[in-house]
């Protein structure tokens, strides 16, 4: 990030909050020309668990083969649906796990699992997520706006890292954040925050308990947001429309195109959501019409993280808490779905400085059982934590004062990768 000086100096060369758009060019430029690596990345979280036969894994010739075909990209060799056309033109900068193998099979089991590299219960503790790990170890201190921000749905927190590191939720992304204008000028403003604060401080001397902390630490995080220039970056009305129908005009697309925005303002973790994968009924029209949303606002995504310069140092993951069954079910009649299946499934990763252009892992001809490299959820976990310079090995002082690993004990990254 930029220092307070070139802030400055951004505003007198006319860099105003008429153009935030290109004061954001600015910031990812100036940091190219300085040499300025910040790590990030961006989970793109599909919820309830895309069936990996009618995405990334497609077996054409097996029983429950769908309805689906699969179309070249532009790695020789490598094929995905034909509902990702624009993305199929980019696969020489991703590299899809088809290995994935992660045990749980409850919804809410398997997210925690994915987003924390522990099991839901383990010692009685809530862990930190992902997101929340990238903000204590990656995440820039002194940034005004969190360092871990999740639109679309609420993301699991910071567990026992504390208040400072919980996500930012924005539910929608074409509103943004909402309130972040004071109702009365600078001086008032000023004013209220001051006698808050001696009513904080006060409280606090009586009661200095961790639920007071979180409570000044969260709302001196949004004193601070709003009276920074980092939060126009919420602002999708910045954006010229053309941009914006790039990503494809869904909900989804504009969480996408934020988190771009976010990532060039120095944000080290962005989660956009995008529900809807539980296809237990109808799995062909939804999983089409999910499909639809994806490829242009992922597509645009790693288009203009590219041309900014960005792609090498921001991590992009795509994947739910699990794949789906490999045969259809009759549930649906004529309309049948796919179950949860954790034992084989695939998520992809672009960007980040990672080997594109692959593939790794492979399931067996009818896509129900890894037959080569399998991924436990550790493993990914750990190689999360790699590609966005992240010790997963490192151990925190958790509750009671005990040792604790940012990743269970047992993970490798997936060497393949790097």
């Amino acid at each position: 990030m930029l220092s307070r000086r070139e802030f400055f100096k951004l505003s007198s060369a006319g860099v105003t909050a008429t153009c935030m758009s290109g004061w954001l060019n600015i910031l990812a430029a100036r940091a190219a020309e300085s040499g300025i690596k910040h790590k990030s990345c961006i989970l793109l979280w599909m919820d309830g668990g895309p069936s990996h036969k009618d995405t990334f894994d497609l077996k054409p010739e097996s029983k429950g083969a769908g309805e689906f075909k699969p179309i070249p990209t532009s790695v020789p060799g490598i094929q995905i649906s034909e509902h990702f056309p624009k993305l199929a033109r980019l696969m020489h900068h991703g590299a899809i796990l088809r290995s994935m193998s992660t045990g749980e099979g409850a919804h809410g089991r398997a997210r925690y699992y994915l987003h924390t590299g522990y099991k839901e219960g383990l010692g009685g503790l809530v862990y930190p997520s992902i997101g929340s790990l990238a903000s204590q170890e990656i995440g820039d201190p002194n940034l005004p706006v969190p360092n871990f921000v999740s639109i679309g749905n609420r993301s699991y927190g910071a567990g026992f890292l504390g208040a400072r590191h919980q996500p930012l939720v924005v539910n929608d992304p074409a509103r943004g954040v909402e309130n972040l204008k004071a109702y009365v000028d600078g001086q008032q403003f000023n004013n209220r925050v001051g006698l808050l604060e001696e009513l904080e401080q006060g409280f606090l001397r009586l009661y200095n308990a961790p639920s007071a902390q979180d409570h000044l630490t969260t709302y001196r995080r949004a004193v601070q947001m709003m009276q920074s220039r980092e939060a126009k970056a919420f602002d999708l009305s910045l954006e010229p429309e053309s941009a914006r129908a790039a990503y494809g005009g869904s909900k989804f697309g504009e969480g996408c195109l934020m988190a771009r925005r976010l990532i060039e303002a120095g944000v080290a973790f962005v989660e956009v959501t995008l529900g809807g994968w539980d296809t237990h009924t109808n799995n062909f029209d939804r999983v089409k019409q999910l499909s639809a949303q994806v490829d242009p606002a992922l597509s645009a995504l790693i288009t203009d993280l590219k041309e900014r310069g960005l792609l090498d140092t921001t991590l992009v993951v795509w994947m739910g808490e699990f794949g789906r069954t490999p045969h259809i079910n009759s549930r649906g009649g004529d309309k049948p779905g796919r179950d949860h299946y954790p034992r084989a499934w695939s998520s992809v990763l672009f960007g980040g400085g990672i080997k594109g252009g692959q593939v790794i892992g492979r399931t067996d001809k009818e896509g129900a059982t890894v037959e080569e490299r399998p991924i436990s959820a550790i493993d990914f976990m750990a190689t999360i934590c790699k590609a966005i310079g992240i010790d997963y090995t490192k151990k925190y002082t958790g509750p009671g004062g005990r040792p604790l690993s940012i990743v269970d004990k047992g993970a490798q990254p997936v060497a393949e990768l790097f």
